[in-house]
């Protein structure tokens, strides 16, 4: 490899040298969405961030498989240890079966991905796909003589395990003064201390969505899944697991517990966290009152919202930052992001069209390293915008007659330009650049014209525009004030 990639891992709290397991080869695992409601602001961004980490590395000349998971059984409450699965729930309460349900908020999430140019990873393993797996690794546990049955459960002893190794290294939890302020009284709890995490459930009587293990019918613990299929597609040692910072605690403290007390090591060699986005300082949350999809970003259904956003602006908006940064989320900061995004593609736009001249005369050397530069340094996303900015003011002043370029030079700007702005940050640079109120505005005029032909019974028209809208993937809904369409 020509460039020396640097990541921030968050277990030693430094940047490291990323030197792979086996290379050219390179393991990734991502902890994918729970399948159950509709993914909001904040799912978008782990989502961008490991695909340009994808991305980046497939362009370093790295083979990567990516493993992102599909959680789908058994996860219910943040704990997963108390309370009925929600899957199980609304199967339950609409008299479907429990994979239905899940397959409906997959299909929309995928969608949503989809729309956000988010590559698909290389396997995408589904929870409830992985029973045997699971199971056999709880076993492990158990013969390691780090976990405990109860009542049908299964536990994992978190005071014992802390004794050997050490458990709340990579959060930085004081696990000492955890378990002194969570021991339960005898009795009350099927758990010896409350710190102590389910490997497996017994279901209650109630639980439609259950499977046949060695102590009870039941399900598998939340954080079991992980460990569980990280090891099966990447084996028993990978290079990176990301996810957001919010599941450092206690998801992935629980994996690593997990893999030491079953394999008798850890995993992950580099554990990598994005940040959180926030609302006015406040995590996005339903309970708050701040909760908006990514649905209603993309029509602007949603009271919060001046206007629609393309999914290339929510894109740009979230790539504006390092993924370690915490980023507030506001109208007038999507607005700037989509006035950037559209800057950036016009100008690469412009590029395409540009003469070449007998010599270059503005500054457009050094792009190139300047972008790997950034991007090898912990994927340094905002900086790599800067440099794009910079170079569009050397194309639209060629652009403008104010200066000329060699076609060597020319050629060079068009390649990096393709590989930074559509490859690794894999923003579009068609069809969206025109910007949302602006494509609002022609698909209200379209439907306008539809409503006078209506009214003047001129049905020929009225059907055409309707048919070709809906076969562009328009859905329009006439109202008694008018109508009203979304994408």
């Amino acid at each position: 490899m020509e460039h020396k990639l640097y990541i921030y891992n968050t277990l030693d709290r430094k940047k490291e040298l990323f030197t792979p397991l086996h290379a050219p080869h390179v393991g990734m695992y991502v902890c994918g969405p729970t399948v159950y409601g509709d993914g909001h602001l904040g799912h978008a961004r782990p989502a961008i961030t490991f695909d340009v980490v994808f991305r980046y590395l497939m362009h370093l000349g790295y083979k990567v498989r990516y493993v992102r998971n599909i959680t789908d059984v058994g996860h219910l409450e943040h704990d997963a240890d108390e309370g009925e699965d929600k899957i199980a729930k609304k199967a339950r309460l609409e008299k479907l079966e429990p994979m239905e349900v899940v397959q409906y908020y997959k299909l929309r999430y995928q969608k949503a991905m989809d729309k956000l140019n988010v590559l698909p990873p290389s396997i995408e393993p589904h929870a409830s796909g992985h029973i045997i797996e699971q199971i056999d690794f709880v076993k492990r546990i158990l013969d390691a003589g780090y976990g405990y049955e109860s009542e049908g459960s299964v536990y994992f002893d978190v005071e014992k395990y802390n004794r050997d190794f050490h458990y709340g290294k990579l959060s930085g939890r004081n696990v000492e003064e955890l378990l002194e302020t969570t021991r339960n009284l005898d009795g009350q709890s099927e758990k010896r201390r409350s710190a102590d995490f389910a490997l497996w459930k017994k279901a209650s009587p109630e639980h439609i969505m259950r499977w046949p293990s060695p102590w009870s019918e039941g399900f598998p613990g939340w954080h079991l899944e992980c460990s569980a299929m990280g090891t099966k597609y990447l084996g028993e040692e990978f290079d990176i697991h990301g996810g957001g910072m919010d599941l450092m605690f206690p998801h992935h403290e629980c994996e690593i517990a997990q893999s030491v007390a079953a394999l008798g090591h850890e995993s992950v060699h580099y554990w990598m966290h994005n940040n959180m986005i926030t609302i006015n300082g406040q995590k996005m949350g339903k309970s708050l009152g701040n909760f908006i999809t990514l649905d209603e970003f993309f029509t602007g259904s949603n009271s919060l919202l001046e206007q629609p956003y393309t999914p290339m602006t929510i894109r740009f908006f979230i790539l504006q930052a390092h993924y370690r940064s915490t980023v507030d989320f506001s109208n007038d900061a999507l607005q700037a992001a989509e006035k950037g995004y559209q800057r950036l593609i016009e100008a690469y736009a412009r590029l395409q069209k540009l003469q070449t001249g007998k010599q270059t005369t503005v500054e457009v050397a050094g792009l190139r390293e300047k972008c790997e530069t950034a991007m090898c340094d912990d994927f340094n996303t905002p900086i790599v915008i800067s440099h794009l900015f910079e170079a569009t003011k050397a194309i639209n002043t060629i652009h403008d007659g104010n200066g000329t370029i060699t076609e060597e030079d020319l050629n060079e700007l068009k390649e990096v330009f393709q590989i930074f702005v559509e490859e690794i940050l894999g923003l579009e640079t068609t069809s969206q650049a025109d910007g949302s109120e602006a494509y609002k505005k022609a698909i209200d005029m379209l439907l306008q014209m539809r409503l006078e032909a209506k009214q003047n019974k001129d049905w020929a028209t009225s059907d055409r525009i309707r048919n070709e809208l809906t076969a562009f993937g328009f859905s329009v809904k006439d109202t008694k004030d008018g109508f009203e369409w979304s994408l």
